[in-house]
């Protein structure tokens, strides 16, 4: 995979344990979708963005949108992506603060 152009770096925990591990968010560069890439029809420009979470044992996710800024902001707004994940991690700032306020 080519270089990520925005990191973000959180610890998380397993729900009901008490260690705290490091996940770094990576974002990286949108690329405009082609023939045959996607299993649904698209229209010319249509893009996609690749969000990794290094760290966990969750799959990259790509986003896409109706072009390479739509696809890079859609990325760029980890929030609800980890919000999905919240019934089996909770996520902290390195700090030790809660990601979320609760």
């Amino acid at each position: 995979m080519k270089k990520s152009i925005a990191e973000r770096e959180l610890l998380y925990s397993i729900k009901g344990e008490q260690s705290r591990k490091k996940i770094v968010i990576r974002i990286y560069a949108p690329y405009l979708l082609e023939k045959d890439a996607v299993n649904f029809k698209f229209d010319p420009g249509t893009a996609g963005c690749t969000i990794e979470f290094d760290g966990l044992d969750e799959s990259n996710i790509d986003v896409h949108g109706i072009d390479l800024l739509h696809a890079l902001t859609l990325a760029v707004e980890v929030d609800p992506y980890l919000a999905g994940m919240k019934n089996k991690y909770d996520f902290f700032w390195l700090t030790g603060e809660s990601y979320f306020e609760e």
